[in-house]
């Protein structure tokens, strides 16, 4: 099964959507590290501004602030792909399948800051996807997920700003083990997910440079009662993930920055349970290249557009997104 890195969809989705989407510094880190100077203030401003809209993971918010933002994402995952299950080190079972995978995604994520240093997230994504190989479409509830972003120290001038985070995964979208995986598309994972890790990131006039590194404990999905290869499916278990990202962010005027991000996950071997046997599969890798462009419409909003593509087989070939803050009446704190 082909990898997307949230994902962060969130990684990505890190993106986010999470990829992706998990990597969160705060507003007030860039603040006080872009303090201004008499030559550079509109510089330091637009990477302030710029940086937090594009990277919405590196942004806590004050106590009592609340943010929406939407974001449209597609991606292609074209290949064709060859899975082999092993028993007793045999190989048992092996299926070729060729896929053309397209996936919208609408998606909404609420942001309430608990603390000063501690914000909340959900994320609501709708799936649709569509396989132009076998003419087959779903449209579903994707799988929300929620999480916490902490800042344990105040930023200090000068230094790295460090970020915990921890996620919760839910299989609300329509489950790859709850389908005939001939005739039907999954918009989820079909199981629970818990995460965590840590995002650093760090200002040089004009350009901020970022990481982060996290592991994900994929919950096993019991009762599953599928038929593949001719075999009843009765348990999985998924395999953990472990996922890193590096990248920066630059700001070329007050109103046009860019960024640029390498994401990458790697996932362990999953065991599968048929009618009492036990079968591994194979690790995946997934890796990706993602590029953003930061367009201010207005004084308080950007708009992030980006591009990316995938560098292993395990990854979509192709993801385009946009994300925009909505403005709605009473959202924010008076």
């Amino acid at each position: 099964m082909k990898v997307w890195g949230g994902a962060w969809l969130g990684l990505l989705a890190l993106l986010s959507a999470g990829l992706v989407w998990a990597d969160e510094p705060a507003v007030e880190q860039a603040r006080d590290a872009l303090s201004k100077k008499e030559d550079d203030a509109d510089s330091a401003k637009a990477l302030e501004q710029v940086f937090s809209a594009s990277e919405q993971s590196y942004t806590l918010l004050k106590k009592g602030e609340r943010t929406l933002t939407y974001g449209f994402d597609y991606s292609l995952m074209r290949d064709t792909q060859i899975q082999t299950f092993r028993a007793n080190n045999n190989i048992v079972s092996v299926a070729a399948q060729s896929e053309a995978q397209h996936t919208f995604t609408n998606s909404f994520t609420f942001d309430y800051g608990v603390w000063d240093n501690l914000t909340f997230s959900i994320r609501l994504p709708f799936v649709a996807a569509y396989d132009t190989e076998r003419s087959i479409d779903t449209y579903s509830l994707g799988d929300i997920s929620t999480s916490l972003r902490w800042q344990p120290w105040p930023s200090v001038r000068g230094r790295p700003a460090t970020t915990l985070y921890a996620t919760l995964g839910l299989p609300t979208g329509q489950s790859p083990y709850d389908i005939n995986p001939d005739t039907a598309l999954s918009t989820g994972n079909g199981y629970y997910s818990l995460g965590g890790g840590a995002n650093l990131s760090y200002v040089i006039d004009p350009v901020v440079l970022f990481g982060s590194l996290g592991y994900t404990y994929n919950l096993p999905v019991d009762d599953v009662n599928q038929v593949r290869g001719g075999r009843l499916l009765e348990k999985v278990e998924p395999g953990s993930t472990v996922s890193y990202s590096m990248g920066f962010a630059y700001a070329l005027s007050y109103d046009v920055s860019l960024s640029t991000s390498y994401q990458m996950a790697y996932t362990l071997k999953p065991t599968y349970t048929f009618a009492g046997e036990e079968v591994d599969g194979t690790e995946q890798t997934s890796a990706i290249m993602n590029f953003s462009l930061g367009l201010r419409t207005s004084p308080d909003y950007i708009v992030n557009v980006n591009a990316g593509f995938g560098m292993t087989e395990d990854s979509p070939d192709v993801l385009l997104g946009v994300s925009m803050p909505l403005d709605i009446k009473g959202l924010k704190a008076q």
